[in-house]
């Protein structure tokens, strides 16, 4: 289904015919096109990179959506999942009325008993257990509304930190990382490097299924530019190594040596930025031989100890092209043509990566050294140049990092630990300061884990299906069924987390409401409801206030006389303003595609701390990079000298084989949405095993046979693919995590990087049989 060029023209009059009629507005101003639809903007349902599309309406149903050729994220184009989202809301098996577990049955129940039996149960836990007993499990798929909802219900209303999302699970490690370098979390680019960088080093990011419109604009730079340069490094031969300039293969865990043995050439080879380093950068060693977070009740705090330039040098010894090749596989030439290409001064150099390098029990530390090699060479916070962690979710950026939907978070980069923060929250919720406790509770598994412990008695999960995608999913599953647990699971469909719960609450999605989203570059974006939801579904913001009224905290999400979506957004953005994390006013983004932060003399910020775009960067200095964020490290970015240390669980005798998990171009996360897609479904209709055709031969396996995955925790049946799609090294096998019928993180490892607390799902050990 096309929109015509002539429905923008009539656009106005359109609105207006609108507007008269009764009927919602929506951007661009609502057009009615030659085709009968009524038309609106929304941001894609799916991953991070924030797509924009039109919706096109007729008689209360999408019919159609399309690339919107004004986004400039995506300018028209959409990926395959993108160009069936107006499928997602029909599937027939819809949730429509809120369902009681009753024995092994589920009964239709009222909306005022469903609530009120949440109200009594949460009553009940804070009487018996008290507030960090009631837990939310959030997603970085709920709007800036709901997410802020949700953050000030725990935080202002409950008196609980026991909350964090899903995003835990994919982008915990860059969080941590860009606040233990920067002093704030998120890139400091923009999308424009893509059009702008001409060498690109993609870190166990397949950017080709994963991130296929941003990997669109990278080629098609390279095509208007013969200098483009990419080079894929991975554990995996995937779709985006067949379009790099250069697959560069690594053992598992060995990102952490080939990244110390690019800054070992560098810095032996003088090719480093002398002057940036003196003005910008402070240097850092942290604790070693910290843990994998296996057992219940882990602990860690992280130690920064000041070195000087020549110990760090001493340090990146350890890490010759030599010892890297050894435990990396990387040959050692290679390690050293890599690093010239990263310092050449000549070229401009961007770094990519999503779960290669997040999903990891060294993730914080990873990401370190990926920012080290541009801190080394100056090449950050410029057009073109620079680090930049892309994400999984369309708003783990906007909702959970940026509203602060962690245990430990607040908004905009504050924590609960800092009393000063808690005390802005205070004044801005109009709560006592006393009410918003000073400790983190549970991190996403360790929320879990305590569920299994009986820690945690109720449980509300939105927005979120970790009863699949969680590591170790079996212990966690049968948690949830114990006696004394109260499990309340928000969700459009029936899935693996509805099927544990005591309670389900049926809940509207994407343009069944009003909403924003924010993507990976720091743009948020606003969409209008557009079409009503089936049946008694309700957003998952109208379900956490109606339980605070019945919890009698309800006062704190009354605007009278006000649009609560508006009102909710311009109290959410007073955190940030003056802070570096401005916000635009609520109004502004209605009218535009997008705003990016911070928001600052009515024009978006760019590039952050670059005084060229920046003008906090300006405060500062005349000219150059001002990383005034840290303020703790007087304003100046810490370079970390972080090791190589081996993963939780590696291959031995009994486990001989790797497994990785992982998602494919059709599918999105646990499938709850792509799945109910006919023309998804058909591509790729259940989860393989993926394997390196040497290691199929030596076990006798070939495409479509039926193959054993064993692990210390479990075992799975799944048909192999052997040297199709996907081709994993040598010893490793690849399997995604869409098919709720072939559930792979029963065999999964919840161990995690015990700084970030994000699990690793790409390393432990397995044993691989042919069956038949």
């Amino acid at each position: 289904m096309q929109i015509s060029r002539r429905s923008f023209v009539k656009a106005a009059a359109a609105a207006a015919a609108l507007a008269a009629a009764g009927l919602p507005a929506m951007f661009p101003p609502a057009a009615l096109a030659d085709d009968g639809l009524v038309w609106g903007k929304a941001p894609c349902r799916f991953c991070g990179t924030g797509c924009g599309v039109l919706v096109g309406v007729k008689n209360g149903k999408i019919m159609a959506t399309k690339g919107d050729a004004l986004a400039p994220v995506n300018k028209g184009l959409n990926c395959v999942k993108g160009y069936n989202l107006s499928k997602i809301l029909y599937g027939e098996d819809r949730l429509t009325k809120p369902l009681l577990r009753q024995g092994d049955k589920f009964v239709p129940i009222s909306w005022d008993r469903a609530l009120d039996l949440v109200a009594q149960k949460i009553r009940e836990t804070l009487e018996t257990s008290g507030p960090d007993a009631v837990a939310m499990f959030g997603s970085g798929q709920w709007t800036v509304h709901e997410g802020y909802v949700a953050t000030k219900f725990m935080k202002a209303g409950i008196g609980s930190n026991s909350i964090d999302p899903n995003a835990r699970f994919c982008m915990a490690s860059a969080v941590a990382a860009f606040m233990n370098t920067f002093g704030s979390d998120e890139p400091m680019g923009n999308y424009e490097d893509l059009d702008l960088g001409d060498t690109y080093f993609l870190w166990g990011a397949n950017m080709s299924e994963c991130h296929p419109i941003l990997f669109s604009r990278m080629t098609a730079n390279r095509l208007k530019n013969p200098k483009v340069q990419i080079i894929d490094l991975a554990t995996r031969f995937t779709r985006t190594s067949q379009e790099a300039d250069r697959y560069v293969e690594f053992k598992p865990q060995a990102d952490l040596a080939l990244a110390n043995g690019i800054a070992h050439v560098i810095v032996r080879e003088k090719l480093y930025d002398k002057a940036f380093l003196a003005e910008n950068v402070t240097l850092k060693k942290g604790k070693t031989n910290i843990g994998y977070g296996v057992e219940d009740k882990f602990s860690f705090t992280d130690k920064g100890e000041e070195i000087s330039f020549h110990e760090y040098s001493e340090f990146l010894k350890d890490y010759s092209p030599e010892k890297v090749e050894a435990l990396s596989g990387v040959p050692a030439a290679t390690v050293e043509e890599l690093a010239r290409l990263y310092a050449d001064k000549n070229r401009k150099v961007c770094s990519y990566w999503t779960m290669g390098l997040n999903q990891h029990t060294r993730g914080t530390w990873v990401n370190n050294l990926v920012y080290n090699i541009h801190l080394l060479t100056g090449k950050i916070a410029k057009p073109g140049e620079g680090p930049f962690s892309l994400t999984g979710q369309p708003s783990a950026c906007g909702t959970a990092r940026e509203v602060g939907t962690f245990t430990h978070r607040l908004p905009a980069d504050m924590v609960v630990t800092n009393p000063a923060h808690r005390q802005k929250a205070a004044d801005i919720w109009k709560v006592p300061v006393e009410k918003i406790p000073a400790k983190p509770t549970y991190h996403a598994t360790e929320m879990l884990r305590a569920l299994d412990r009986g820690d945690i008695k109720f449980l509300w999960v939105q927005c979120s299906n970790p009863f699949q995608a969680a590591p170790n999913t079996g212990r966690f599953r049968a948690a949830a069924l114990k006696e004394g647990r109260f499990v309340v699971v928000s969700d459009a469909y029936p899935t693996r987390s509805t099927e544990v719960a005591d309670l389900i609450l049926p809940s509207s999605m994407w343009v069944e409401k009003e909403g924003m989203f924010g993507n990976a570059e720091r743009r948020t974006q606003h969409w209008f409801k557009q079409v009503e939801p089936p049946g008694e579904a309700k957003e998952d913001l109208w379900q956490l206030i109606e339980v605070a009224k019945r919890l009698g905290f309800g006062n704190l999400f009354e605007y009278p006389g006000q649009d609560l979506h508006k009102a909710l957004f311009e109290e959410y953005r007073l955190f940030g303003l003056g802070t570096g994390k401005d916000l635009a006013p609520y109004e502004l983004y209605q009218k535009e595609r997008g705003v990016i932060w911070p928001y600052v003399n009515g024009e978006s910020v760019k590039w952050r701390y670059n005084t060229e775009y920046d003008p906090y960067a300006r405060k500062e200095k005349e000219k150059g990079i001002s990383f005034y964020k840290n303020k703790k490290q007087h304003k100046k970015a810490v370079l970390w000298a972080r090791p190589f240390e081996p993963a939780a669980e590696v291959p031995d005798n009994d486990y001989p084989f790797w497994l990785s998990t992982g998602r494919v171009l059709e599918h999105w996360h646990t499938g709850t949405m792509t799945q109910r897609v006919p023309a998804l479904h058909r591509a790729v209709p259940e989860a393989l095993v993926e394997l390196h055709p040497e290691d199929a031969v030596k076990l006798g396996i070939r495409n479509r046979d039926k193959v054993l995955l064993t692990t210390r925790r479990g075992s799975l049946e799944l048909r192999a693919s052997v040297g199709e799609r996907g081709v994993p090294g040598r010893g490793s096998v690849f399997v995604p995590f869409f098919d709720e019928d072939r559930m792979i993180n029963d065999l999964t490892l919840d161990a995690f990087c015990p700084i970030s607390k994000q699990p690793d799902y790409k390393k432990c050990a397995v044993k691989v049989e042919r069956l038949g």
